[in-house]
Protein backbone atom coordinates (compact mmCIF):
# COMPACT_ATOMS: atom_id res chain seq x y z
CA UNK A 1 0.00 0.00 0.00
CA UNK A 2 3.32 2.52 -0.31
CA UNK A 3 2.07 3.33 -3.59
CA UNK A 4 -1.62 3.71 -3.40
CA UNK A 5 -3.34 6.39 -5.53
CA UNK A 6 -6.62 6.18 -5.11
CA UNK A 7 -7.62 8.82 -8.30
CA UNK A 8 -5.73 7.16 -10.75
CA UNK A 9 -6.80 3.80 -9.12
CA UNK A 10 -10.26 5.10 -9.39
CA UNK A 11 -9.81 6.38 -13.27
CA UNK A 12 -7.77 3.15 -14.03
CA UNK A 13 -11.33 1.43 -12.68
CA UNK A 14 -13.84 3.78 -14.59
CA UNK A 15 -11.84 3.01 -17.50
CA UNK A 16 -12.08 -0.76 -17.52
CA UNK A 17 -15.42 -1.05 -16.60
CA UNK A 18 -16.41 1.42 -19.37
CA UNK A 19 -14.76 -0.42 -21.76
CA UNK A 20 -16.41 -3.49 -20.65
CA UNK A 21 -19.32 -2.46 -20.71
CA UNK A 22 -19.25 -0.60 -24.14
CA UNK A 23 -17.39 -4.27 -25.69
CA UNK A 24 -20.40 -5.81 -24.34
CA UNK A 25 -23.05 -3.58 -25.80
CA UNK A 26 -21.58 -2.81 -29.15
CA UNK A 27 -20.18 -6.31 -29.95
CA UNK A 28 -22.34 -8.26 -27.93
CA UNK A 29 -19.57 -10.29 -26.48
CA UNK A 30 -17.81 -10.54 -22.65
CA UNK A 31 -14.35 -8.65 -22.41
CA UNK A 32 -13.26 -11.68 -20.82
CA UNK A 33 -9.00 -12.30 -21.79
CA UNK A 34 -8.92 -15.89 -21.40
CA UNK A 35 -11.81 -16.67 -23.64
CA UNK A 36 -10.40 -14.12 -26.06
CA UNK A 37 -7.17 -15.59 -25.89
CA UNK A 38 -8.21 -19.18 -26.31
CA UNK A 39 -10.63 -18.17 -29.54
CA UNK A 40 -6.99 -17.15 -31.14
CA UNK A 41 -6.01 -20.58 -30.52
CA UNK A 42 -8.93 -22.34 -31.84
CA UNK A 43 -8.65 -23.04 -36.07
CA UNK A 44 -9.30 -19.40 -37.79
CA UNK A 45 -12.76 -18.15 -38.05
CA UNK A 46 -14.63 -14.64 -38.58
CA UNK A 47 -13.92 -13.92 -35.46
CA UNK A 48 -9.85 -14.47 -35.50
CA UNK A 49 -9.94 -10.87 -36.38
CA UNK A 50 -11.26 -9.07 -33.44
CA UNK A 51 -9.93 -11.19 -31.13
CA UNK A 52 -6.18 -10.38 -32.74
CA UNK A 53 -7.21 -6.49 -32.84
CA UNK A 54 -7.77 -6.89 -28.87
CA UNK A 55 -5.11 -8.90 -27.84
CA UNK A 56 -2.80 -6.29 -30.00
CA UNK A 57 -4.68 -3.53 -28.51
CA UNK A 58 -3.47 -4.82 -24.90
CA UNK A 59 0.13 -5.28 -26.05
CA UNK A 60 0.89 -2.02 -27.91
CA UNK A 61 -1.17 0.11 -26.07
CA UNK A 62 1.16 0.73 -23.11
CA UNK A 63 3.95 0.82 -25.77
CA UNK A 64 1.96 3.77 -27.34
CA UNK A 65 1.07 5.18 -23.73
CA UNK A 66 5.00 5.66 -23.51
CA UNK A 67 5.60 6.43 -27.13
CA UNK A 68 4.00 9.65 -26.26
CA UNK A 69 5.46 10.50 -23.59
CA UNK A 70 3.72 8.98 -20.68
CA UNK A 71 5.31 7.63 -17.84
CA UNK A 72 5.28 3.02 -17.51
CA UNK A 73 6.75 2.18 -14.45
CA UNK A 74 9.34 -0.18 -14.24
CA UNK A 75 8.65 -3.76 -14.27
CA UNK A 76 10.74 -6.15 -12.16
CA UNK A 77 9.94 -9.64 -11.61
CA UNK A 78 11.71 -11.63 -9.13
CA UNK A 79 10.57 -14.75 -9.87
CA UNK A 80 12.43 -17.76 -11.42
CA UNK A 81 11.50 -18.73 -15.02
CA UNK A 82 10.48 -22.48 -13.66
CA UNK A 83 8.31 -20.98 -10.92
CA UNK A 84 7.09 -18.50 -13.47
CA UNK A 85 6.36 -21.08 -16.23
CA UNK A 86 4.25 -23.32 -13.42
CA UNK A 87 2.53 -20.07 -11.75
CA UNK A 88 1.23 -19.05 -15.87
CA UNK A 89 0.20 -23.09 -16.36
CA UNK A 90 -1.41 -22.91 -13.21
CA UNK A 91 -3.57 -19.03 -13.68
CA UNK A 92 -4.23 -21.32 -17.10
CA UNK A 93 -5.79 -24.61 -15.66
CA UNK A 94 -7.76 -22.53 -13.41
CA UNK A 95 -9.36 -19.72 -15.95
CA UNK A 96 -10.37 -23.57 -18.16
CA UNK A 97 -11.61 -24.88 -15.07
CA UNK A 98 -13.58 -21.53 -13.79
CA UNK A 99 -15.09 -21.68 -17.02
CA UNK A 100 -13.34 -17.76 -17.48
CA UNK A 101 -11.09 -15.67 -15.71
CA UNK A 102 -10.95 -12.50 -13.68
CA UNK A 103 -11.44 -10.14 -16.40
CA UNK A 104 -14.56 -12.16 -17.46
CA UNK A 105 -15.98 -13.14 -14.42
CA UNK A 106 -14.87 -10.40 -12.20
CA UNK A 107 -15.46 -7.56 -14.31
CA UNK A 108 -17.89 -8.10 -16.24
CA UNK A 109 -19.99 -11.03 -14.45
CA UNK A 110 -20.47 -9.66 -11.37
CA UNK A 111 -21.27 -6.25 -13.06
CA UNK A 112 -24.28 -7.93 -15.10
CA UNK A 113 -24.91 -9.69 -11.47
CA UNK A 114 -23.73 -13.72 -12.32
CA UNK A 115 -23.99 -15.12 -9.45
CA UNK A 116 -21.69 -17.73 -11.07
CA UNK A 117 -19.06 -14.78 -11.52
CA UNK A 118 -19.52 -13.98 -7.86
CA UNK A 119 -18.49 -17.32 -6.97
CA UNK A 120 -16.07 -17.65 -9.15
CA UNK A 121 -14.68 -14.07 -8.33
CA UNK A 122 -14.66 -15.01 -4.79
CA UNK A 123 -12.91 -18.97 -5.34
CA UNK A 124 -9.96 -16.60 -7.33
CA UNK A 125 -9.53 -13.89 -4.63
CA UNK A 126 -9.34 -16.55 -1.71
CA UNK A 127 -7.02 -19.11 -3.41
CA UNK A 128 -4.40 -15.44 -4.33
CA UNK A 129 -4.83 -14.72 -0.91
CA UNK A 130 -3.62 -18.74 0.16
CA UNK A 131 -1.24 -18.99 -2.30
CA UNK A 132 0.16 -15.08 -1.61
CA UNK A 133 0.37 -16.63 2.19
CA UNK A 134 2.14 -19.97 1.49
CA UNK A 135 4.58 -18.51 -1.02
CA UNK A 136 5.34 -15.45 1.06
CA UNK A 137 4.86 -15.86 4.63
CA UNK A 138 5.33 -19.81 4.84
CA UNK A 139 7.85 -21.09 2.40
CA UNK A 140 9.62 -17.71 2.27
CA UNK A 141 9.86 -17.50 -2.01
Amino acid sequence: MDGFTPVSALAGGAMIGASAALFLLLNGRIAGISGILGGLLAPPSRETGWRAAFVAGLVLAPLAYAGLGGSVPPVTVGASIPLLILAGLLVGFGARLGAGCTSGHGVCGIGRGSPRSLAATGTFMVVAILTVLVMRHLIGA
